[in-house]
């Protein structure tokens, strides 16, 4: 489980777009300071805004973000149904090597024809 937000989701974005429409862009610590949040978490929303925005490449969007928690929930299940057809796989293929009343292997005399070829050869 995650842990719980210090900040709220709207704090985050009022700061960040406080940031990106400074005109000049402030020291980071400056607007963290006026907004009373931490400015290593202020420097943190700005990064993943602008990977967001396309304008970084060192960092994953949102949608990437959230498709990649959503294959790392669904990678454990995949493994669990691929552990369960494989041991059912190997159960039905001793099923079906072990002799028994309906597995019985059936040889059938060779034909009169084939041992007349092997004589002849």
């Amino acid at each position: 489980m995650a842990a719980p937000r210090k900040y709220s989701v709207e704090l985050s974005e009022r700061a960040v777009r406080m940031y990106r429409t400074a005109d000049p862009k402030p020291q980071i610590k400056k607007p963290a300071v006026d907004l009373g949040v931490h400015p290593e978490a202020l420097r943190g929303w700005i990064r993943q805004a602008e990977a967001g925005a396309d304008e970084r490449d060192d960092r994953l969007t949102t949608d990437e973000r959230a498709e990649l928690m959503a294959l790392r929930k669904e990678n454990p299940q995949l493994k669990r149904a691929n552990d369960v057809l494989r041991t059912a796989s190997a159960f039905f293929a001793a099923q079906l090597d072990r002799p028994g009343p309906g597995n019985r292997a059936r040889r059938r005399a060779p034909s009169s024809g084939s041992r007349v070829r092997m004589f002849l050869s």
